[in-house]
């Protein structure tokens, strides 16, 4: 039986690795899975949605138990709950690999998926591209400083490293355990979109 052909995305904040990964989907005539991997698991934990936001985040990359959307589940301890939603997070992203052609976000698909070998790809940006893009969509930026920006990013940026280094066991961005990056510094979206998903149909689908 041929496997499902599965592109993991990680990507640095700001990179404009979500927009990439959904347009490859699109162009590829596949599924994709962002958000909604965290929506079912927060239908699972009976939490609000928003719990899952970057910035509900510590410095470890681990969601913080102090958001309202936890409900009843304030005596459990921070690792505890992380570990439930990566081993959650695990188990969909495995069904998803077992019955589709997809492209997943982040959530460290391509180690949980190690064994199927997905095509695995790593988006990044120097720090103004990444500055700029985040201002522009972002209109609650408008009003924040560079500086104060930056900071949010290399924050943002920090937390998934420590994150996907905690479970994987492996380096966040490290170009070994990726088969693709790519640097979206100063770049067209549409046209890097366009590009790679040129490579990946003859790659993967011929």
């Amino acid at each position: 039986m041929e496997k499902n052909v599965i592109i993991t995305i990680s990507r640095q904040f700001g990179s404009n690795g979500r927009e990439i990964a959904r347009k490859l989907a699109e162009y590829l005539d596949i599924s994709y899975y962002n958000k909604e991997i965290l929506e079912r698991i927060a239908v699972n934990m009976g939490v609000c949605a928003d719990f899952f936001k970057d910035q509900n985040q510590d410095a470890n990359g681990l969601f913080t138990i102090e958001s309202k959307g936890l409900l009843g589940l304030r005596n459990i301890t921070e690792l505890s709950v992380n570990t439930q939603i990566y081993d959650m997070a695990s188990d969909f992203i495995q069904k998803i690999s077992q019955r589709e052609d997809a492209v997943i976000v982040g959530r460290c698909a391509d180690y949980i998926l190690k064994e199927k070998e997905p095509f695995r790809i790593f988006v990044y940006a120097d720090a103004e591209s990444k500055l700029k893009r985040c201002r522009e969509r972002s209109p609650e930026n408008e009003n924040l400083s560079d500086s104060k920006i930056r900071k949010n990013i290399r924050s943002i940026d920090k937390g998934r490293a420590r994150y996907y280094n905690y479970f994987s066991r492996q380096k966040w961005g490290s170009r070994e355990n990726y088969d693709l990056l790519i640097n979206t510094s100063g770049k067209d979206v549409k046209q890097v979109s366009e590009a790679v998903a040129d490579y990946l149909k003859r790659y993967l689908f011929e």
